[in-house]
């Protein structure tokens, strides 16, 4: 019953603290968080069908975001993007164990797909703060 408000307030408060302290890898991972979001929410399936089958939309949403998250992955220079890319492949693999296997319960291909989000929006808001504080610090400060 919370998990909307608890996602949307994580989504809000990562990604305001990303765009106003970090770099542009940070700027633009958060921007991504948040247009994913949105284009999730518009093109989710009605409520009595939604998981039975392959969310195509949402396949779509997840498959442009992992593009983005690999981009910004292999033109930065730190490290936290590489594990952002590599949760949002893992949500986005759910669809395919979803394609593979039409039986399985519709709340754990949903579960699958939302879990990861989690963990992204923190490594994004800690990648943030350490950007931050290499920058404050200097560059030669200690990891």
């Amino acid at each position: 019953m919370f998990e909307p408000f608890i996602y949307f307030g994580l989504l809000a408060s990562c990604c305001t603290y990303a765009l106003v302290r970090g770099n542009v890898d940070a700027r633009i991972v958060a921007t991504l968080c948040v247009v994913g979001t949105l284009a999730t929410l518009a093109f989710l399936s009605p409520m009595a069908t939604r998981f039975s089958g392959v969310e195509s939309g949402t396949l779509l949403v997840d498959l442009a975001v992992l593009a983005g998250f690999i981009a910004v992955a292999l033109q930065s220079s730190r490290f936290w993007p590489l594990w952002v890319a590599g949760l949002q492949l893992t949500a986005s693999l759910a669809h395919l164990l979803k394609a593979i296997d039409l039986d399985l319960l519709p709340h754990a291909y949903g579960a699958a797909m939302a879990f990861w989000s989690y963990p992204i929006l923190l490594i994004l808001a800690f990648g943030t703060w350490r950007g931050a504080r290499r920058d404050t610090l200097g560059d030669d400060a200690p990891a």
